[in-house]
């Protein structure tokens, strides 16, 4: 981590957000990955709150310290708390994901109503997207929003999987089709559902390999109804806001993926110039040096991708269509290089890598290898830089 493109308050602010979560987090982060506690989540989060790290994207509600708060911070923020446990970053992250939204595109009093808790670190925001038959592509997108005009109020039908803080998030943004005649693009809608809302159903959660600690469900929503100020944005936009909240979410990846790599580097570095084999340091070796120049070099490149990325959104020359490849190549590069140090550092520790009694590095090879599949797989992220690249043809999926 050399910071490259950061200004000096950036890096001052990294240092103080460190130490915060050393202090908030760490001690809670075993609790987190043994035993699931969602009471530690939800305190870190609420100290988050009260010190105004979930205001970061919101320069005209935040109240800290920085002279002008936004992407590059968050990133910060992502990066920090990935490095100490990825399964905590991802309900922050989440969180915030549902915050960008509801600031943006929220009726006034809607946006004060939801909004206040979520940055307030009081309550927790979900964003529902992914479908039995949809992951990437959103123009398979089964759920269905339609307008009651005699009790004007929205309609909610269908069926959401692998949503993060299902059934423990208090509000939920749901993208569903509000116009079957014509393509998803520019026939669907974002609504914001309460939890308490009838008809919305939480049939289970998933147990998965990794990212243990992060809790993530299905959601359902049988007649679900919310009043008709609870849109975001206007009706049939909510493509437009997607394709925003993915390019947010994509560079806020690239930062998850940092930390998680720079964790593993640190421990596979300080593990090769201890441990002794063969009469001299394991760090002597050409084949382990030749690894950790790899991941040096690889971490060093996603870093300067990320920052770029997320400096670009904040400068906000660039409309949403033009940032979707920068931010798709800090999530590709980023996250691929935490997959490829996490699988490294277990190789560089032997069976010392594979047991929680020698350190995290096997939590990190379980937790790293949700990231490129997660907010767009590496193939679909791909698919985007090539198509910006090329945009006289259209790649074949």
């Amino acid at each position: 981590m050399k910071d490259y493109l950061l200004d000096p308050e950036a890096r001052e602010f990294r240092a103080t957000t460190r130490e915060f979560l050393q202090r908030e987090l760490a001690p809670r982060s075993d609790a987190i990955e043994n035993r699931q506690d969602w009471a530690a989540v939800k305190a870190v989060v609420q100290a988050l709150g009260k010190a105004h790290y979930l205001t970061l994207m919101f320069p005209d509600l935040y109240r800290g310290s920085l002279s002008t708060p936004g992407l590059v911070h968050a990133v910060i923020l992502s990066e920090e708390a990935a490095a100490i446990n990825y399964a905590f970053e991802t309900t922050i992250a989440t969180a915030i994901s549902c915050a960008y939204p509801l600031h943006r595109y929220a009726l006034p009093d809607i946006r004060a109503h939801y909004l206040d808790g979520i940055i307030g670190g009081s309550e927790i925001g979900a964003i529902c997207v992914t479908e039995p038959n949809v992951g990437s592509d959103s123009a398979g997108m089964q759920t269905r929003i339609t307008f009651d005009d005699t009790r004007n109020e929205w309609v909610i039908n269908g069926f959401k999987r692998y949503i993060s803080n299902a059934s423990v998030a208090d509000t939920y943004i749901v993208y569903g089709i509000s116009n079957p005649a014509v393509t998803a693009q520019k026939g669907m809608s974002a609504v914001v559902v309460p939890k308490d809302t009838p008809g919305i159903r939480f049939p289970r959660n998933y147990t998965f390999m990794g990212r243990r600690g992060c809790i993530v469900g299905e959601v359902e929503f049988q007649d679900c109804r919310v009043p008709a100020n609870h849109l975001l944005g206007r009706r049939d936009e909510g493509f437009r806001i997607m394709l925003g909240m993915f390019n947010f979410e994509r560079i806020i990846l690239g930062g998850s993926g940092l930390g998680q790599a720079r964790a593993a580097f640190d421990i596979a570095t300080t593990h090769a110039q201890r441990r002794n084999s063969f009469g001299q340091k394991l760090g002597c070796k050409q084949l382990i040096w030749d690894r950790v120049a790899e991941m040096s070099w690889r971490i060093d490149a996603a870093e300067l991708l990320t920052y770029k990325a997320a400096l670009l959104y904040d400068a906000g020359a660039l409309s949403a269509k033009e940032l979707m490849k920068p931010a798709s190549m800090a999530k590709l590069v980023a996250t691929e290089t935490a997959l490829f140090c996490a699988d490294a550092t277990v190789q560089i520790l032997g069976g010392d890598g594979l047991t929680k009694e020698y350190g995290r590095a096997e939590q990190i090879y379980r937790d790293a290898r949700a990231l490129t599949i997660v907010g767009g797989t590496s193939e679909m992220v791909k698919y985007l830089i090539a198509s910006t690249d090329m945009p006289s043809i259209k790649p074949n999926l």
